[in-house]
């Protein structure tokens, strides 16, 4: 239900500069993870690596990101996002700064894990401080902003911005500018952004909080609090359906460029134009998506019921639109048809992440946003590997992208049959809730 009170003009404030510097600090992430796939062929030249081996280092970062959400949302939700992700960030900056001086493949390899595991509470972290300072009718909007628009922003200004570092400086001192970008918004976000544990609210501002917010709920997470997320239905529907989702999205991340170039006939330079433009569908969709969920809400529809609807939509549309640029002769219609794929399912990964916060419990929000990073991340990992095999053995990008469409329309079913229309309740959390 969105919140009847003004928002108190220092709520935000607050609101305001904790959404930019989350999104500037997931700009980094983006360009931080992407950096090897665009200096892939130096990099290849430059240490005599293989293609396996540079294979191996690509995966490096996806493995250890996955399985390192398992432990990072407890993190979170233990010592909050204030810390967990300022110690994060400096982790996986040194991580990045050190590839460019590695020397030996074991180096390079163990720097990408170390990259990954550092980057795991980023996202979770901003589901965390949306849902303590925003109610929850106006969550969607910041909740685009912060989890899926840079995933769309990465890919339009990555290419350029990391090929111009790469060969005015070198790659390796692409990596160490990175790096140090990275550490600079260290003491931006752990000097400015406060939790609202850490604040003094004056009346308005907890009256604001307590009726749209989580104000007075409990702040911690145990183990066995954690262990019971697996028992609901809730859990493993976010968890395969962001799986589904992911892999739908990463065969555009990975292989839109070879797509292009090897199905459409398209030029190098070409390529580079056009590789673009869906994304700028889906940067459209995640700025629209929230606007949908707040405005059910606003009409009456439950909160739960407002993000699994359009999610659902969301999906099916974006499988729909990935059969028809699949079977379409004409080049324009392939990249409209993809450019409306990923409006659809951008806007889908949106008001996923708003469904998490309305879903989990207040003590579990980043618990459940990594398991559902998780899952993801794991559909995100497979969609490469199974995309390259299918292109191999077919010869062509048809069949991978027909599979793309059915794993994500089967995503669609986890949202619509799987997950139930009311929150997780864990055991006894009435009891803690009252002694808060």
């Amino acid at each position: 239900m969105t919140n009847n009170f003004q928002v108190p003009p220092r709520i935000r404030a607050i609101q305001v500069g904790a959404v930019a510097m989350l999104l500037s600090i997931q700009i980094i992430n983006f360009l931080d993870r992407t950096a090897l796939s665009v200096a892939n062929p130096l990099i290849r030249q430059d240490m005599g690596l293989s293609v396996a081996e540079m294979g191996l280092l690509l995966s490096a970062f996806l493995w250890a990101y996955a399985f390192g959400q398992l432990p990072s949302g407890v993190l979170v939700d233990l010592f909050g996002p204030r810390r967990v992700l300022a110690i994060g960030l400096t982790i996986w900056s040194v991580a990045q700064a050190a590839i460019g001086i590695v020397g030996t493949m074991v180096q390079f390899a163990l720097a990408r894990v170390i990259l990954g595991l550092g980057e795991t509470p980023t996202t979770t972290s901003a589901l965390r401080v949306i849902r303590e300072w925003h109610d929850t009718g106006r969550r969607g909007l910041p909740t685009g902003i912060c989890c899926a628009a840079p995933a769309m922003i990465g890919p339009m200004i990555a290419p350029p911005l990391l090929t111009w570092l790469m060969l005015t400086f070198s790659w390796r001192w692409m990596f160490v500018i990175l790096g140090v970008a990275g550490l600079a918004l260290v003491p931006v976000w752990f000097g400015k952004y406060r939790e609202v544990r850490e604040f003094r609210l004056d009346a308005d501002e907890q009256r604001y909080l307590a009726e749209g917010g989580d104000m007075g709920t409990p702040k911690s997470v145990t183990f066995a609090d954690w262990f019971h997320l697996f028992g609901f239905r809730t859990t493993w529907g976010l968890l395969i359906g962001y799986g589904g989702l992911n892999y739908f999205t990463w065969i555009f991340l990975a292989r839109l460029p070879g797509y292009l170039e090897i199905e459409r006939h398209m030029s190098l330079t070409k390529t580079g134009i056009v590789a673009s433009i869906p994304f700028i569908g889906g940067l459209i969709g995640v700025l629209l998506s929230g606007m949908v969920s707040e405005g059910l809400i606003a009409r009456g529809v439950s909160p739960i019921k407002s993000c699994r609807l359009p999610i659902v939509v969301g999906l099916i549309g974006a499988g729909l639109c990935t059969i028809v640029a699949a079977e379409t002769a004409s080049d324009v219609v392939a990249v409209g048809a993809m450019c409306c794929a990923l409006f659809f399912g951008q806007g889908a990964t949106a008001i996923c992440w708003s469904l998490t916060s309305l879903t989990a419990p207040p003590s579990c929000t980043a618990s459940l946003g990594s398991l559902q990073n998780f899952g993801g991340y794991l559909g995100a990992a497979m969609a490469p590997i199974v995309t390259g095999f299918v292109v191999q053995a077919t010869g062509s990008f048809i069949p991978a992208l027909l599979a793309g469409a059915a794993v994500v329309i089967i995503a669609a079913m986890m949202y619509l049959v799987v997950i139930p229309n009311r929150p997780i309740a864990l055991p006894d959390a009435e009891a803690r809730e009252l002694t808060a």
